[in-house]
């Protein structure tokens, strides 16, 4: 009776095994599936710019996924037709300026809000997150009149034009205090324990220099969060610079894909060529911090 028995028990589990294995190897094979198809609807647009950017414009303009010929030229006419030349240096300037006014900027209102004590402090931080609340078009219109009043004021003050108009302050400044990089900066300097404060202290540290010496060191994967959403964002900028800017001399890359909209109708191949050289320091830009930005999404469960 107890072989019998046992013998019973040991079928029940080997069947019960191999159900949780099967189970299992659906599970698995569903959630590839469902991540297979989303990564198929994401590389499509990308597949069809870089086909389109080779086609001639009667194929670019039909309906097609492929070309027939390959016209790499169109990179060529691309770049000379929209002046990329001047448009690429101007990008490069605008967001070079503002990624280091916002990283400056963010660092220390971030470590001022983690790791000093001052009056208000919780309040003025509770106020400036729910900023986030309001969308970022209705800023535009008193962003505009913000940076017109402050041109009018040194226009008075120095008796000459304004400079902030069609010039890098008006296109990189407003954009030096963004409070999502507060936030995530200042949730990670909180984590910092207090000893190694203290043991910074014993040395003869103050604050600046524990900042520069532990806490950004401790750090590197927000910054590199900051570097590459703030890089994202100023060189894909294109309503603001077209408000702020009436001439060519400041106006970023972004503004150039204007250039293929013509009376005669779009030039669809030369536009898609165009987009191809304006995402290629956003590729390179991504996959140099590609270790650090996912390390820094994974451990704040930043999704979106």
């Amino acid at each position: 009776m107890a072989n019998f028995f046992s013998r019973g028990k040991a079928v029940d589990t080997s069947k019960t095994s191999r159900f949780y294995l099967v189970s299992r190897s659906l599970q698995t094979i569903g959630i590839y599936a469902f991540l297979i198809s989303w990564a198929f609807i994401a590389i499509v647009p990308f597949v069809l710019m870089l086909s389109t950017s080779v086609m001639s414009l009667g194929e670019a303009q039909g309906v097609r996924f492929f070309p027939s010929e390959i016209f790499l030229d169109n990179y060529v006419e691309a770049w000379e037709v929209a002046d990329f030349s001047e448009y690429f240096i101007n990008s490069v300037q605008i967001t070079t300026i503002t990624l280091l006014g916002e990283l400056v900027i963010s660092v220390l209102a971030a470590y001022a809000f983690a790791r000093i004590r001052f009056p208000g402090r919780d309040l003025i931080f509770g106020i400036m997150l729910s900023t986030m609340m309001i969308p970022a078009m209705v800023l535009t219109i008193p962003n505009f009149l913000t940076v017109t009043w402050i041109g009018r004021i040194g226009t008075a003050i120095c008796g000459e034009p304004s400079a902030w108009i069609n010039n890098w302050p008006s296109l990189t400044i407003p954009f030096w205090g963004s409070v999502f990089s507060i936030f995530l900066l200042r949730q990670f300097f909180a984590q910092i324990p207090d000893e190694l404060f203290d043991a910074a202290q014993i040395d003869g540290a103050g604050h600046l220099r524990f900042l520069w010496k532990v806490v950004l060191p401790l750090s590197k994967a927000p910054v590199m969060v900051i570097i590459v959403l703030s890089f994202m964002g100023s060189w894909n900028s294109l309503a603001w610079p077209l408000l702020v800017t009436n001439t060519p001399e400041w106006r970023p890359i972004a503004v150039g894909l204007y250039s293929f909209v013509q009376e005669a109708g779009q030039k669809i191949n030369l536009m898609m060529a165009g987009a191809v050289i304006t995402i290629i320091p956003i590729l390179l830009l991504y996959f140099i911090t590609q270790k650090q930005f996912t390390e820094s999404i994974a451990r704040s469960g930043l999704k979106g």
